[in-house]
């Protein structure tokens, strides 16, 4: 199991609630990408869950299976004080990068990263992925590579590119065929 980076385990409710419920949802065979609480008026504590081979997707069937486990736990450990909504969800194509892992996975494609504090003058940066290397990100940004601590991270997202779609919908198309 991969070490969850980023602003969700900053927070100790989102901490606690990752503990609780990423063991089932690895068991299911998913990994956990990203838990958040949102709203305002109704809270809504969102799930999102992926293959971890990162081929492929997760389906209706694949949400309503992790909703269904995580409700029950949730309703055992009762973490959160007050009612809420609970949504499960794939990542999407652009989604975002929450374990160090991912940075490898996707390594050549483009990706935003956003730091909790600045680095070289900047907390946000565009660029390539370039892998993993030494606990930080590689980043070819402007030409240059750039190496952003893992630790440091506050949210990194891939870019909607065009080359990102025909990557995973290319890779559907052939786990679909091979059924």
């Amino acid at each position: 199991m991969a070490e969850l980076i980023g602003q969700q385990l900053k927070d100790p409710l989102m901490a606690k609630i990752v503990e609780i419920i990423e063991p089932s949802i690895n068991a299911l065979g998913f990994e956990l990408v990203r838990v958040s609480m949102t709203g305002r008026d109704h809270n809504i504590l969102q799930i999102m869950a992926d293959r971890p081979d990162a081929k492929g997707s997760i389906n209706v069937e694949d949400c309503a299976e992790i909703s269904r486990t995580v409700s029950a736990l949730m309703d055992v450990e009762d973490p959160i004080s007050g009612a809420y909504h609970l949504e499960v969800s794939s990542p999407g194509i652009d989604r975002p990068l929450t374990r160090a892992t991912h940075f490898d996975v996707w390594k050549g494609f483009e990706a935003k990263v956003e730091l909790v504090m600045a680095f070289d003058g900047r907390r946000r940066f565009s660029g390539v992925l370039d892998g993993i290397e030494d606990n930080a990100v590689a980043l070819i940004v402007d030409g240059e590579r750039v190496l952003l601590p893992l630790a440091d991270i506050a949210k990194a997202k891939l870019v909607l590119t065009d080359e990102l779609i025909a990557h995973v919908t290319g890779e559907r198309r052939n786990d679909d065929n091979a059924e």
